[in-house]
């Protein structure tokens, strides 16, 4: 894939470089800043300023002046070229002798600094030395060797010698590492510790032996099978390498670009993901170089500028090509070419933005959302592309430039319903999952309203939730919308959480009522439940009766389910309450339950009213009443009887007397102590000896043992004396109720009660358990008077032994909580040995001075 990295811009004009001498060509170049030295076939050193001029159009030009030149009467090429800027001076290769020229004149340096039989040298770009007034170089020789010098203003100075076993034809340095070249193999030398490591062999024929220098001890080597190979000191590749044509001859590196020559094209390559990115078209190219972050390129007889064009424009033409990755990882390395660092967060926000819209043009939906939220995108760009999805009250305008190209969502899905169906699935998930975060501070209404406008369409179950919590969807919108969709409950919950209950209940009360339809609505117990906590009374009571009329059951809650907490008002009291609902006898009977077994509330006239209620559904169901129903009426009304004891009993009891329901008859009998009634109409009108039992258990709970002796005793003695029946009938019952565990008898009042012609066999189990009762309880309080007799012993040795040794106090004692003398006989001691005065002693089981705790059955001795 192509992308225009570098321009190919005339450097100097061939005119002005070599006049008229056709003959003459360029051997090799050298710029150092606005300097530039060119060596020429015919021994020539020339001087240029040239200068680099921006034009309005964005377009860089070059001028040159040519200032100086210098025959160097050998009559060979110039082979190499190096400035040395802090030195002010030039170095130069030429017929294997390397001299030293002043940079500004180019005359010679006359103490004679110069090195012979020289192949070819380098400058180290990051010598150890500290000195920043030399220059550190490596040579070739013909000799085998590699040598390391420190040069001077005037000086060339041996540092190391290194010997290999091959001649060096091409070489590079960095720190103590030098890259050698030889004639088919390369290696890496350490001069510091005279280490050599053999890299990899290249075949001479077809391959040129290039090394250039990329990064701290890192460098590119033209290696075999057209490869650009990138070797550490370590002699270790730590990237991929480059694959580029064959017979390169220069190589030239500009992060985050490697330009490469060959005889007709210079190819652009990326470092960071080792593709081909452009092509330029160069015949004849001789040599190239980086110079200072500047690319020169020339032929025999032309210098030219490759100039790089802007990363933004570079990143721009990658994205109008949708290369989202490439121009990511581009701008992603933008700070290393120079971007100041505010810059480049701008710079990469903005392409991330860009690459987000590409992504969703693409339907590439999770990265799009996560390019969005990188790139810390406005919000509103996002909706804006979706027609109608931000609040009227908006006055958003898309960002300049555009950040895409598509006017809307429909020029992205060009149709497709499902696309378009897509998109906006995509848009509601990614403003749910920045709602409430970073990325929507100073944009909350536009994203829920753009929200409730999404689930309105798509999602109701959502749009719930979205209206029920805190929000801050745009009400001019909304009810639009949300009526359009027929959203209503959602329109009302909206009304709700914006404290509009009047249109809430308005809209509720309409859909319950028919005229307006949403499944999502839950019904009239969600109306009801809402108006039992709201504390507008005048509001609640206007929709009363309308909630009863529809449910009584379901409405009552209005009353019953109120908060505890809630402020009681006049129009809330339960008197208030009952009145209103004597209208509706369902829902005030169901209101009394709550005051009665809810509320617990002791109030005659609540415990009476809601009795006669019970009574009453009792006594109007008919024949025709299913059994179910009348069975539950019936317990509903026992229940009560039996729990309450504040209803006027005389009342409820005229009411049944007269009615054949003989078990509540008991129980009222039973409410008024009249036992001996109660037990008989369960034991002869119902024959129900369970429930005779039941109401003895009932009626004695929480009453001592006696009383709950003498219900046992009149039960027994109702079986034993029979109103009506056979003499002997219930023996069986009589006989069950004394062996009873439930049951408790005082045993020498049964055997008085008992039949003389009751056999003992028959009585047999009763006695034996009377028998172990009686032994039993003899045994335990027997037991329990010894243990207190022993705990009586123990508090009487304890005090004696606390009263064994004498206590004096006298006016020379003082008590140690106030510190004052003891001026009467009466004092208190602590086991611990503290004295003190009664009323300093404020409990006698802590000590006050110690904060001691002693048993509070020892306590302190008081004398």
């Amino acid at each position: 894939m192509s992308v225009k990295a570098f321009e190919l811009v005339p450097a100097i004009e061939r005119l002005k470089l070599l006049g008229e001498k056709a003959r003459t060509s360029i051997e090799c170049i050298e710029c150092c800043g606005k300097n530039l030295y060119i060596g020429t076939s015919d021994c020539f050193v020339i001087h240029f300023l040239i200068e680099e001029k921006t034009l309005a159009n964005g377009k860089i030009t070059y001028t040159s002046e040519k200032q100086s030149h210098k025959y160097l009467a050998v009559k060979k090429p110039i082979q190499q070229l190096k400035a040395a800027s802090a030195l002010t001076r030039i170095l130069v290769l030429c017929d294997n002798v390397l001299t030293l020229l002043n940079m500004f004149n180019l005359e010679p340096i006359l103490s004679g600094a110069k090195i012979k039989g020289v192949t070819a040298f380098c400058v180290n770009s990051n010598p150890r030395s500290s000195n920043p007034f030399s220059l550190e170089i490596a040579v070739t020789t013909r000799r085998r060797q590699v040598q390391v010098y420190n040069v001077t203003e005037d000086k060339v100075v041996l540092i190391k010698e290194i010997n290999i076993s091959d001649i060096p034809v091409n070489l590079s340095s960095d720190g103590y590492c030098i890259c050698i070249a030889m004639t088919n193999q390369y290696m890496m030398a350490n001069y510091n510790t005279g280490e050599m490591t053999d890299l990899f062999p290249y075949d001479a024929d077809t391959t040129s032996p290039v090394i250039k220098r990329v990064g701290k001890e890192e460098f590119l080597l033209a290696g075999p099978s057209a490869l650009g190979m990138f070797v550490t000191s370590a002699g270790i590749s730590q990237r991929p390498p480059l694959k580029w044509s064959e017979n390169i001859h220069g190589v030239s590196y500009l992060f985050p670009y490697v330009v490469a020559m060959d005889e007709e094209f210079l190819t652009v390559h990326s470092v960071l993901d080792q593709q081909q990115k452009q092509t330029i078209p160069f015949q004849s190219g001789k040599i190239l170089g980086d110079f200072e972050g500047r690319i020169l390129v020339a032929s025999r007889k032309e210098v030219y500028a490759l100039v790089p064009l802007p990363v933004e424009k570079q990143i721009q033409a990658l994205l109008s090509d949708q290369r989202v990755e490439e121009a990511l990882t581009l701008a992603r390395n933008a700070k290393k070419l120079g971007l100041a660092k505010e810059k480049f967060h701008k710079l990469y926000q903005r392409i991330q933005q860009q690459a987000g819209f590409i992504e969703l043009s693409q339907f590439h939906y999770e990265e799009a959302a996560q390019l969005f939220k990188d790139g810390l995108l406005d919000v509103r760009e996002l909706i804006s592309i979706f027609p109608n999805h931000l609040p009227s009250t908006s006055n958003f305008n898309r960002s300049s430039p555009l950040l895409h190209q598509f006017a809307d969502i429909s020029s992205v899905v060009r149709g497709s319903k499902e696309r378009l169906c897509e998109c906006k699935t995509f848009l509601a998930g990614y403003l749910d999952s920045i709602r409430g975060g970073e990325l929507s501070i100073g944009y909350r209404e536009e994203v829920d309203t753009a929200l409730l406008k999404l689930y309105a369409e798509t999602d109701p179950e959502k749009l719930i939730g979205l209206v029920s919590s805190e929000n801050t969807c745009s009400l001019k919108d909304a009810p639009e919308v949300l009526q359009r969709f027929s959203r209503h409950h959602a329109l009302g919950l909206l009304y709700r959480y914006h404290l509009d209950n009047e249109k809430a209940l308005h809209t509720w009360a309409r859909l319950c009522d028919g005229e307006l339809k949403d499944d999502s609505f839950p019904g009239l117990e969600f109306v009801v439940d809402f108006l039992s906590r709201l504390s507008d009374h005048e509001l609640v009571w206007r929709y009363v009766d309308w909630a009863l009329q529809k449910d009584p059951n379901l409405g009552v809650k209005i009353f019953t389910d109120r908060s505890e907490s809630e402020a009681l008002t006049e129009r809330m009291r339960p008197d208030t309450v009952i009145d209103y609902l004597h209208a509706y006898p369902m829902a005030v009977m169901r209101y009394l339950e709550h005051l009665v077994f809810t509320k617990k509330l002791e109030k005659e006239k609540y415990h009476t009213h809601l009795a006669v209620l019970y009574l009453d559904s009792v006594l109007k169901k008919d024949a025709g009443t299913p059994k179910t129903e009348m069975d539950l009426a019936r317990s509903k009304l026992r229940h009560m009887l039996e729990e309450s004891s504040l209803y006027r009993v005389q009342l409820i009891l005229g009411k049944v007397r007269e009615t054949e329901m003989f078990a509540e008859t008991a129980i009222l009998y039973g409410k008024l102590e009249e036992h001996d009634k109660a037990l008989r109409i369960l034991v002869y009108r119902l024959r129900d000896y369970g429930a005779a039992e039941r109401y003895c258990r009932i009626n004695s709970k929480g009453r001592d043992r006696a009383y709950r002796r003498r219900l046992f005793q009149i039960l027994l003695g109702v079986y034993l004396d029979p109103l009506e029946g056979k003499k002997d009938s219930l023996i069986a019952p009589a006989i069950a109720l004394l062996n009873s565990e439930d049951a408790d008898f005082d045993a020498s009042r049964v055997l008085q009660l008992i039949p003389e012609n009751w056999s003992t066999a028959l009585l047999s189990q009763f006695l034996t358990n009377t028998v172990r009762q009686s032994l039993h309880t003899a045994r335990i309080t027997k037991l329990q008077r010894m243990l207190a007799r022993t705990e009586n012993l123990n508090l009487k040795s304890a005090q004696i032994a606390q009263q064994r040794d004498p206590i004096y106090v006298g006016e020379e004692r003082s008590c140690q909580v106030c510190n004052r003398p003891f001026l009467e006989p009466s004092f208190v001691r602590y086991p611990n040995g503290v004295v003190v005065h009664t009323q300093c002693a404020w409990n006698k089981a802590v000590c006050p001075v110690t904060g001691r705790l002693f048993s509070t059955r020892v306590g302190a001795t008081k004398r």
